[in-house]
């Protein structure tokens, strides 16, 4: 049986804007509301939703980059939650993350060896030497030659660029990384190549990740299972190839529906959502979904579905979910 590393229990975020002086008065914005899952030792769970529905809060929200408002993030048996900073730091060395803009998240005035080499000498990792060739090293994982370590972040390309960032990722052997669509800005090729580097590393490091992304294809092929997230919620989560081939929720198979046909001549029924995705400001009331899903019924503009777990090992947040048939 798989290893319990992290489990999330009912975690909510909030973001706050204006006051009450100003002509639009407070905004509040509920980017996550009750979200609970759990992350075993060695996968790779993959975060999938549209822009905005809150997947990138949830990673922040992991590493306490962000402080939630409320619910727990249990990660080795601690509650970094509430943990304060000096018992929280570290932690910190065990969970690590790559970005999503791999020339923004990199300070272009240092050199990359520097840049490399930061978490190592916060986290007192050994002497000069232990750190000169614990970044050889570090080079050798991600394909690098030594000679990169003297160059600066607009010296190389954008994949080298990630490389870097998965290099000082796993600088200090993480447990678990945070992967905020970390092939997204890059050319198709070189998002091939991030990907197996990642799949790798995994093997070799035994590493375990949470893999953000909006591309269906990359979740598909680099993630164990997959969780969908609508408006600040998991709607659907269970193993990858069951979710994308038979989607049990309504928002997940309109997603699926999406994606481009692979196969020349194959046909797919494409479910096109009615509107744009409710404001996280003033969510609807009941299932969130209701407003867009093609099989509505009364009830679903009453009450809010619960993330219930069914035989085949997949929770659906549904009243009324698909039938387990293909995609």
């Amino acid at each position: 049986m798989a290893e319990l590393l992290m489990e999330v229990r009912d975690l909510t975020k909030t973001f706050t804007s204006g006051s009450r002086f100003s002509r639009g008065g407070v905004r509040r914005v509920q980017a996550l509301s009750n979200v609970s899952f759990e992350v075993f030792t060695g996968e790779t769970l993959g975060l999938v939703g549209e822009s905005g529905c809150g997947k990138s809060t949830l990673g922040r929200c992991l590493l306490r980059l962000y402080q939630p408002d409320s619910g727990q993030v249990i990660f080795k048996g601690h509650d970094i939650t509430r943990l304060p900073e000096a018992r929280l730091r570290p932690l910190r060395a065990d969970m690590q993350m790559v970005f999503q803009d791999p020339y923004a998240s990199l300070n272009p005035r240092r050199r990359l060896g520097d840049l490399i080499a930061e978490p190592l000498r916060v986290h007192k990792f050994g002497d000069r030497a232990a750190i000169e060739a614990r970044l050889l090293a570090l080079m050798g994982l991600v394909g690098l030659a030594p000679d990169y370590l003297s160059r600066y972040p607009h010296e190389i390309s954008g994949g080298q660029r990630q490389r870097i960032g998965i290099a000082r990722a796993i600088a200090l052997s993480p447990a678990l990384i945070i992967a905020d669509e970390p092939v997204s800005a890059l050319d198709v090729s070189i998002q091939a190549q991030i990907v197996n580097l990642l799949s790798d590393l995994q093997a070799a490091l035994r590493l375990t990740y949470v893999f953000i992304a909006h591309d269906l294809s990359v979740v598909r092929q680099i993630a164990d299972r997959c969780a969908v997230m609508y408006l600040g919620q998991i709607v659907e989560i269970g193993a990858t190839d069951l979710v994308l081939h038979r989607p049990a929720h309504p928002y997940t198979a309109a997603l699926i529906s999406a994606v481009p046909e692979p196969v020349p001549g194959g046909h797919r029924t494409r479910q096109i959502l009615q509107g744009e995705p409710p404001s996280p400001a003033k969510p609807p009331s009941g299932c969130r979904f209701h407003t867009r899903c093609p099989g509505a019924q009364a009830v679903c503009a009453e009450t809010m579905p619960v993330l219930r777990a069914g035989a085949d090992g997949r929770a659906v947040a549904c009243h009324f979910p698909l039938a387990a048939g293909p995609a």
